[in-house]
């Protein structure tokens, strides 16, 4: 049987732009069926060539009466449908939810628009640079400033941050929703506006102990991690964290300069800034090349930066599926980003297809739509059960999540959202990075899975675990005995997840790297500097907090391919697929492509004059207007738009603009977005009482979904404060001091989970 989740289930694609389509894609490349519903004129732009490919395809006019009434008949033959309008917009034309729901009692709705339902602000056209607005998301990230930029002047992404993390999420939620549709026979309205997914985006940033105040961002600076310039003109992105200084120490000794390293720290004074200097001298050296090899031989995370053209032509990105070649009907051969995660066998090529010609399969479809019953009826249509209470999607699922740092975490904690018991385990005698924001939610233990005292307590843990997380060095794992071949042969119905920087497969495949070595080497550093000295990106985690999404994504995968075969499943994600499919619409390779026109580097406003950042009389906002007429007529007649509007408050201006149907947004910057009361009232920000420093502040939940609404989980309880409870669970209970003595579980002194 195929490997791929979700085949035989139905997808209709109404999105517009990159929300949408690209949530369905994402389904598609799981194996779906998704038809995708042109409009009228849409062409077919090069980018259609990554967010259309895999989908049948009919054009629709959803404004004439006939068109609309084959759009419905489409909707109610399938198990999901994605949009992403403004709210209510379909509900005028007869596609809402509510007015489907009826006929269709199994559909899976997913709706991505700008802002909620429930949001004041719904009306808003909320293009990307509206929505990075609203959300802060227009600062140079800390220590990242070209020498003499202000730090008051908002900065301009190209990359659709807020969109992609929206479809991330969406596809979670849809998945999540089959999941318990199983179980209920029911379907229902999911949700994730742009705005509300930009908190997961947001992350460890937004979140602080309360009564403290929002810390200030901290450059990414210890232990000499840095960007630097080598030999040839080229640069590299080293980031040895971790409180041991290891990596350092192994960088040197690899570098020949052990004597550097006797310290741990490589320099004479003790200082970062004093090691910097010397690496900077140091990375002068060699090339930019030879520095990426060494790195990859001494197990460092370090990488050559390089520009998202380089990446899609590395033998790396294709080896390791990251990138696919698809023969395109309209460019030819084209290189485009491949699936975001990966099941079945490791180094079988990604099963994907390239897009169809708009309206090539209009005939077979409205062939199948005249059929009485309509050909291949889905569950969606069927008669639900009786009516009963219904839980959370994973209700009963149990997790073990073996992650560290941001992205592992993160989608253990999503997946308890959804209703599953995560048993969260680290290494003893370690700090947890951010501990209480991506652990909540989850009993804690700090087991030491090396030692066979330690494999024992596993083990007994994956007799009772439905889903397995882990983001251990590919092959780290498999050494310590506990890699996804074992716990197979141990759990046949396992699902089992990998998390990696640079993917599970490829030259590249045991290399270590965080964030920061995967924009390196994807083009998002190359991006954000512009024709400067790479930077990285914006001042959230975008591919730690996206590759957390998507390692849910796999997880509730697995657990539909279980549901519907009985099996298990072995899947992968990486940062590098993040940083892909962040960037899909830049990275589209063909004949004849052009490269580099859009805006990029820290001094971008904008894609245009009339779609840009504007200043105003007492800060900042970000106007998107249909053209400059436009723009004109709606902030008055006399000096040019961009005098007019700098004489203006931004509340005055934004109130004008958007009562003129132009999308715009004050910036707000992050600290009074996590204490807006809109904010909070829609459980985006929320307040939680750590056992161990008071009431904490951060993101909330950014998945909505009507019939099952994810819980927020009890707050964080330090590293290992749950130990006892996990060891009774399993029956170990009276193990607990004999494990602790031989240094296998710490209960006693454990770390901090919050930084005071």
């Amino acid at each position: 049987m195929s490997s791929r989740p979700l085949e035989g289930i139905r997808v209709l694609d109404l999105g517009h732009h990159i929300a949408g389509p690209l949530a369905a894609v994402m389904l598609a490349d799981q194996g779906a069926e998704v038809v995708r519903v042109d409009r009228p004129g849409a062409g077919s732009p090069p980018t259609d060539a990554f967010y259309q490919r895999g989908k049948r395809r009919i054009t629709l006019d959803l404004a004439d009466p006939a068109d609309r009434e084959t759009a419905r008949g489409l909707a109610l033959r399938s198990d999901v449908l994605v949009e992403n309008f403004r709210p209510g917009v379909l509900a005028e034309r007869g596609l809402g939810y509510e007015q489907l729901r009826d006929q269709a009692p199994g559909l899976v709705y997913l709706s991505l628009p700008g802002f909620g339902a429930d949001d004041p602000r719904r009306g808003v056209r909320a293009w990307e640079g509206v929505v990075d607005a609203a959300t802060g998301n227009c600062r140079i990230r800390a220590g990242e400033a070209p020498e003499g930029a202000d730090p008051t002047v908002p900065t301009y992404s190209a990359v659709p941050i807020a969109s992609n993390f929206a479809a991330f999420l969406g596809v979670v939620g849809t998945v999540a929703a089959l999941v318990e549709r199983r179980r209920s026979g029911r379907g229902q309205h999911v949700s994730v506006p742009l705005f509300d997914a930009m908190f997961e985006a947001i992350g460890d940033a937004g979140a602080y102990i309360t009564a403290a105040g929002l810390p200030p961002q901290n450059p990414l600076r210890a232990n000499g991690s840095g960007t630097y310039a080598c030999a040839d003109g080229a640069y590299v992105q080293f980031n040895p964290i971790g409180a041991t200084r290891r990596f350092v120490t192994w960088f040197l000794h690899a570098a020949g300069h052990p004597e550097w390293a006797v310290d741990g720290t490589g320099s004479t004074d003790g200082t970062d800034e004093d090691l910097r200097k010397r690496l900077t001298a140091l990375f002068a050296t060699r090339t930019a090349a030879e520095w990426e090899e060494l790195g990859h031989a001494a197990g460092v995370p370090l990488a050559r930066v390089r520009t998202s053209q380089e990446w899609l032509h590395t033998p790396h990105a294709q080896r390791s599926g990251a990138v696919v070649r698809l023969d395109d009907p309209f460019l030819g051969e084209t290189l485009v980003p491949g699936p975001a995660v990966r099941s079945g066998e490791v180094g079988a090529p990604p099963e994907v297809g390239p897009r169809r010609r708009p309206d090539a399969d209009r005939d077979a479809l409205l062939a199948e739509l005249g059929t009485d019953p309509p050909a291949a009826d889905p569950p969606a249509r069927a008669a639900p059960p009786p009516a009963a209470p219904r839980t959370l999607p994973l209700d009963g699922v149990r997790v073990l999540d073996l992650t560290q740092i941001l992205a592992g975490p993160s989608s253990g904690r999503i997946l308890g959202e959804l209703g599953a018991s995560v048993t969260k385990i680290n290494a003893p005698q370690r700090r947890i990075v951010a501990h209480g924001v991506v652990n909540r939610g989850k009993d804690s233990i700090l087991l030491d899975v090396t030692t066979e005292e330690g494999k024992e307590v596993f083990w007994r843990l994956v007799d009772q675990a439905d889903v397995v997380v882990q983001n251990f060095p590919p092959g780290t794992a498999e050494r310590y005995g506990i890699g996804p071949a074992a716990v197979a042969a141990r759990k046949p119905e396992i699902v089992y997840v990998s998390v990696s920087c640079y993917g599970g497969e490829g030259p590249w495949a045991p290399g270590r790297g965080y964030e920061t070595q995967a924009q390196a080497v994807t083009g998002v550093m190359a991006r954000a500097g512009g024709p400067g000295k790479p930077a990285v990106l914006g001042p959230y985690n975008l591919l730690d907090y996206g590759t957390g999404v998507l390692a849910a994504y796999a997880a509730v995968l697995g657990l539909h391919h279980r549901g519907r075969t009985g099996s298990g499943l072995e899947l992968r994600t990486s940062l590098v697929q993040t940083a892909s499919h962040h960037q899909a619409r830049f990275l589209v390779d063909h004949p004849g492509a052009r490269h580099g026109t859009e805006p990029a580097g820290p001094g971008a406003l904008g894609e245009a004059p009339h779609q840009r950042f504007f200043q105003a009389a007492d800060g900042w906002l970000y106007v998107h207007a249909d053209s400059v007429e436009q723009l004109a007529a709606a902030v008055g007649d006399g000096p040019d738009v961009t005098t007019a509007i700098a004489a203006r408050s931004t509340r005055d201006v934004v109130e004008s603009l958007v009562a003129a149907g132009i999308g715009a947004h004050e910036v707000v910057a992050l600290a009074d977005l996590m204490t807006d009361e809109r904010v909070r009232r829609r459980g985006l920000s929320i307040t939680q009482v750590s056992e161990e420093v008071g009431e904490v502040t951060m993101p909330g939940p950014a998945i909505t979904m009507s019939a099952t609404p994810p819980r927020l989980g009890p707050p964080a309880r330090r590293p290992g404060a749950d130990a006892a409870r996990v060891l009774e669970r399993i029956g170990l209970a009276d193990a607990l001091p004999d494990l602790e003595r031989k240094w296998v579980v710490q209960a006693s002194a454990l770390p901090a989970g919050w930084a005071s």
